[in-house]
């Protein structure tokens, strides 16, 4: 097996994580961490025994992939840095601070037949893994997102923080193009906004209705799915999932008389998952695709829908913030 090395930069809260899986995966040498923050770097390499860099330029000619966990801002200068030559990225969401870094990233790729993959974690939870045959046409979505004050740095509002996980979960299920976007936000904490609410229309008739908190007093990341036969709940912590189906059978009465009265029945099925670690599968899934020149499961394009989507949210939680500061100040 071909051993690919790879590197990490940005080692704050997620990165330090990226690394530790890095370090422990079979075929996988971790040449070095990055960090503009020498320490911080130091101490990632020291618990992962590796080497410790505050300039990812040194590792051009060092490594085969990249895991780029740095603020949002410095995604696509330094992703297109790697894959401009031929180096294999993996960014964390959001992948870029625009459309246009988004399809820069993607072209880099194709230009360079680069691995790009998205950090969009839930696809690897094996909640969400195990969705694959269950899921035919959904008519509702509903999803719930919602966690305490993170206490570290914070470079993007909560949509592009905490919703585009449900937003690249949704677009994953829904096979039909977007027709509306209505949504509402405020800022709590931040000068950004920590808490919204969005509900998307599709072409087909589904509609989802998705809000996320980073201002929560608990945790909830949960998410229900209403189909014409059945109603299933995906609870991404416990990594469970709970599917209601509908069972109609025929009730003769004993009365001669009597009609065929149908009785609608739900019967729920518990799914046994293998629980698993989802940053762990991502990155081994990248590896693979790396190693094997094979397409990732999250790719570029899914990145930039997701992104697309999330844009379309901000412009709409902008404007309900403008009219209801409009309608503040004609009712004084």
């Amino acid at each position: 097996m071909k051993t690919i090395r790879t590197a990490v930069i940005g080692t704050g809260y997620l990165g330090k994580f990226h690394a530790e899986k890095l370090a422990n995966l079979e075929g996988v040498e971790l040449v070095g961490v990055v960090d503009l923050d020498r320490q911080r770097a130091g101490e990632v390499a020291g618990a992962n025994k590796t080497h410790a860099y505050t300039d990812y330029k040194e590792l051009f000619e060092l490594v085969d992939a990249v895991t780029i966990v740095t603020p949002t801002k410095s995604h696509c200068r330094i992703g297109l840095d790697f894959l401009s030559r031929g180096k294999d990225v993996l960014i964390e969401k959001p992948m870029a601070i625009s459309l246009d870094e988004a399809e820069s990233l993607i072209q880099a790729a194709t230009d360079n037949n680069a691995v790009l993959q998205i950090g969009h974690l839930e696809r690897f939870n094996p909640a969400v893994m195990a969705l694959k045959d269950r899921i035919q046409q959904p008519l509702f979505i509903e999803a719930q997102r919602l966690s305490p004050f993170p206490n570290r740095a914070l470079d993007v509002d909560v949509v592009l923080d905490v919703m585009i996980h449900d937003i690249d979960i949704i677009l994953n299920l829904v096979s039909s193009e977007i027709k509306s976007v209505d949504a509402v936000g405020i800022p709590i904490i931040t000068n950004k906004v920590d808490i919204a609410n969005a509900r998307l229309k599709f072409e087909n008739g589904c509609v989802a209705n998705v809000t996320a908190s980073r201002v929560a007093t608990e945790s909830l990341r949960r998410t229900k799915i209403f189909q014409h036969d059945s109603h299933i709940t995906i609870d991404y912590a416990a990594q469970h999932i709970s599917i209601s189906s509908l069972d109609t059978r025929d009730d003769q009465s004993s009365e001669p008389s009597s009609t065929i009265t149908r009785l609608r029945q739900l019967e729920i099925e518990d799914l046994n998952i293998e629980r698993k670690d989802s940053l762990r599968e991502e990155i081994k899934s990248f590896i693979a695709c790396s190693r094997n020149r094979s397409k990732p499961l999250v790719s570029g394009y899914d990145g930039k829908r997701a992104l697309e989507v999330a844009g379309k949210i901000q412009e709409a939680v902008m404007k309900s913030l403008e009219d209801f500061s409009t309608l503040g100040k004609a009712g004084a």
